[in-house]
């Protein structure tokens, strides 16, 4: 079985009977040793001193008191949002259940938390996964995407390396000369694909959204796994190529411009943001959905607005989902962001 995403965390993690990880030490390790949790050299003593505390007992309680002693506000809000990240999955016995638990509760986390969750969590679903597409496609959850256009057809590039490259042809005049930037980046092909494997955390490989319909059927088998392993519904997601015949009765925006776009027709408005990606979601039996929806697809969106970058929000499929059990916490289930 072939290894990928391992900067996710996923290694370190246990599995239970059930599949679902387990939080274990060695995962508190790794995120005590993030840089924004690391004392400075010139952090406070109380700061040091939880630091040194936790690295020999990582699982020991962190009374509020001790947070309030540090000096520096940055650090206490960071300090904050560990151990509630920290005690939020261990108390609730898995990643996938303390996920939903700061999902439901709508818990304030920094989005570098939740894509790091995220991404453990669909590292564990696609364990075993061979499809290239469907892995790089699945980086779009966790891993905000740059659209541009390559012959007319929408391609998705890390955001965060193209922001990088596009900072090297800006300070170097040679490699602007040498035709930098976005364009150095491979585009994902038959030819290529096998060498993800080797690249996986690198996230250089460029989806072709809209020229290659294996980008979009690999979205779609992301998000049914997603769906599966995190909600337990068993879904099919196809990709539509037109948007003929769509009865928008229930959607879920994939992100903040499709949530937008979404809403603007459900009102009879003009969207604002483009439409780029269209896909149905058909539960494979009625227990725990909706009755009024039953066998009725739900429309997943994709937007696209000024920014030209796409900033996926999944857990709008854990808010966002006619399902029974969850509709107590859904202030609106359409179009949820």
């Amino acid at each position: 079985m072939r290894e990928f995403w391992v900067a996710s965390g996923h290694h370190l993690t246990e599995l239970d009977a059930a599949g679902r990880m387990q939080v274990t030490d060695a995962l508190i390790l790794a995120w005590l040793a993030r840089p924004e949790i690391v004392p400075p050299p010139e952090a406070c003593a109380a700061e040091r001193a939880l630091h040194t505390r936790l690295l020999a007992s990582p699982r020991a309680p962190v009374p509020a008191v001790e947070r309030a002693n540090m000096q520096d506000a940055d650090a206490r809000e960071n300090w904050d949002f560990l151990l509630t990240l920290r005690d939020t999955l261990l108390e609730a016995g898995s990643i996938e259940a303390g996920y939903l638990a700061l999902v439901r509760g709508r818990v304030r986390l920094p989005h570098l938390f939740y894509d790091q969750l995220v991404q453990l969590i669909l590292r564990n679903a696609l364990e075993g996964c061979e499809d290239v597409h469907t892995l790089r496609a699945a980086e779009m959850f966790f891993r905000p995407q740059r659209a541009y256009l390559n012959e007319d057809a929408l391609m998705l590039a890390d955001d965060e390396l193209v922001s990088e490259l596009e900072s090297e042809v800006k300070s170097n005049p040679l490699a602007a000369m040498m035709g930098g930037g976005v364009d150095t980046l491979d585009v994902l092909n038959a030819d290529n694909a096998w060498t993800y494997w080797s690249r996986s955390d690198a996230h250089t490989m460029v989806l072709p959204f809209g020229a290659d319909p294996k980008a979009r059927a690999g979205l779609a088998d992301a998000v049914a796994c997603f769906v599966q392993h995190l909600l337990g519904q068993r879904v099919r997601v196809t990709p539509m190529r037109t948007a003929e015949d769509v009865d928008l009765s229930w959607y879920v925006g994939l992100d903040t411009a499709g949530t937008a776009l979404g809403n603007a027709l459900w009102q009879g408005k003009a969207p604002a943001a483009s439409l780029v990606g269209l896909f149905t979601l058909t539960f494979e039996t009625s227990q725990g959905v909706l009755p009024e929806v039953g066998a009725q697809p739900v429309y997943l969106l994709v937007g696209l607005d000024d920014s030209n970058v796409i900033r996926f929000k999944p857990q709008n499929l854990v808010t966002g989902l006619p399902l029974i059990e969850d509709t107590g916490a859904l202030p609106a289930a359409m179009g949820s962001a």
